[in-house]
């Protein structure tokens, strides 16, 4: 008999874990909270305008390419996917501003608008990260930290890595002006860290990004979740929707089955989680089994990623000269980092990241009008800050910094909006206190001391997403799924 499988939550790491098992010949059900898929990258309509609620920087797309390959289909009969010549432009509060490729020469030219001696640097600083790549990424990233053993034996090799330095001091060996400094060392950000606390290892995403450019799917990311949803169905992955897990049942050291909102309960042989690990341990897993110290220890003292405040609106008007994907700096960089990780309080001197997907399809967008969403770091509900008070306060003094530094006019052309802050990451996503990308990428929170792939205390329990091995981002949560294929 095949053996039942049930994959808890859509996102990309719970439907790639989907793919992957049932590619090896298990019974999957597929169990989503919501009415649609996808998790973080669910999509929101409104009105005329589309919506990618989350993730839009595709990088290393080979990783869904596998998904389609391992059922010997091509991805190109499902959704269309294509590289973007900028990949990000860069805001700094002076008006200056750097656009980041693929182009050497390019790369070099904006540099020197900065530094000439430190696009020299830049080459050093992309060769490391080429060695930080190679293993923290090609041979480590799809390969599982359940062992301490194993990661004893990585130890010397991340070492020689520097992985005891932060992803800003790293680059600071090799970049003066610090300007350049913020552009090379804000990767840790669109993964869930601090520059300034996450291990160096994280500086792979530079290179990762160099290796295989950044893409971005034709109709919005949603439209990789409706390809991965149609396969699904075609491969006879069973999808329930509108069902929500309220309890793990178990019995010793296994999962047997998971209880849903509607009172029905579904038994299982193994159970595939997609939800927040910290969450699903504190309020799904209501057994009086003991966690045991050091479990309990590891949790107690987690770090969570910082919050989002993510502000979706249509403009009547078309900003031609705004790039597909705006990083928009502050006045200050660790100061404001600090706010946001360590003292957890609001600040009016903003960095965002705007997303204006109709600069390369106009069908995210009514003709002649704009798509656009903006991503703030803000604390996560840790803060004890009040969104039905501070909401609409924020989103105002996010339209007024757009007005000022890369949409002209904006208050007066918005004809759609809405925003969304931590409460509906923690209500609705389920991620505990409301992070963005569940718990930071530190060193101390990496690899083994992440939380693990397969349960650390239920034999037939694993973990996809953000919260586990190797990390938040689509590369990690994809990578994720791969770590199963060892265990299972």
């Amino acid at each position: 008999m095949k053996k039942k499988l049930i994959v808890i939550g859509s996102g990309f790491g719970g439907m790639a874990a989907a793919l992957r098992m049932r590619s090896k010949g298990y019974e999957v059900t597929l169990l989503e909270k919501h009415p649609d898929l996808g998790g973080r990258a669910r999509v929101f309509k409104k009105g005329d305008f589309i919506y990618d609620a989350g993730p839009t920087v595709i990088t290393a797309p080979y990783l869904f390419e596998e998904l389609f390959s391992l059922f010997n289909k091509d991805i190109a009969n499902y959704v269309k996917i294509v590289p973007l010549d900028l990949w990000y432009r860069f805001v700094f509060e002076d008006g200056s501003t750097f656009d980041y490729s693929g182009s050497p020469n390019k790369m070099e030219s904006e540099i020197k608008k900065f530094s000439n001696k430190d696009f020299l640097g830049y080459t050093k600083l992309v060769k490391f990260t080429e060695k930080i790549f190679d293993k923290g990424f090609t041979d480590l990233a799809a390969k599982p930290f359940h062992s301490i053993l194993f990661m004893i034996r990585q130890i010397p090799a991340l070492f020689k890595l520097k992985s005891y330095q932060s992803v800003y001091s790293l680059v600071c060996n090799y970049i003066s002006n610090e300007k350049l400094r913020r552009v090379f060392s804000m990767h840790p950000l669109l993964v869930g860290g601090n520059p300034f606390s996450t291990t160096s290892i994280y500086a792979l995403i530079l290179f990762l990004e160099k290796k295989w450019g950044i893409h971005y799917a034709m109709g919005g990311t949603g439209n990789v979740v409706k390809a991965l949803e149609k396969l699904m169905k075609e491969e006879g992955v069973q999808i329930i929707k509108d069902a929500e897990v309220i309890e793990f049942l178990s019995e010793h050291s296994k999962i047997t089955g998971v209880k849903l909102k509607n009172g029905s309960i579904i038994n299982s042989d193994y159970v595939i989680c997609n939800s927040d690990p910290p969450n699903v341990y504190k309020n799904l897993i209501k057994t009086k089994k003991k966690f045991g110290f050091l479990f309990n220890q590891k949790v107690k003292r987690m770090n969570y990623s910082m919050g989002l405040f993510v502000y979706y609106f249509g403009s009547k008007k078309k900003y031609e000269t705004v790039a597909h994907h705006t990083i928009s700096f502050g006045k200050s960089y660790e100061e404001h980092l600090n706010k946001i990780f360590e003292e957890k309080t609001l600040s009016d001197d903003i960095s965002y990241y705007l997303h204006r997907p109709s600069a390369t399809d106009p069908s995210m967008a009514p003709k002649d009008h704009d798509a656009f969403y903006v991503l703030v770091p803000v604390p996560n509900n840790l803060s004890g800050i009040d969104w039905s008070k501070e909401g609409d306060r924020f989103r105002d003094l996010v339209i007024d910094n757009m007005e000022k530094t890369t949409l002209p006019g904006l208050r007066e052309n918005i004809v759609n909006d809405f925003y969304l802050t931590p409460d509906y990451f923690e209500k609705e996503l389920s991620t505990l206190h409301g992070s963005g990308f569940s718990i930071q990428p530190k060193f101390t929170q990496s690899a083994y001391f992440r939380f693990h792939n397969q349960s650390e205390i239920f034999e037939n329990l694993y973990f996809v997403g953000a919260g586990t091995h190797p990390g938040a981002g689509m590369p990690g949560v994809l990578s994720s799924a791969k770590v199963l294929d060892e265990l299972l």
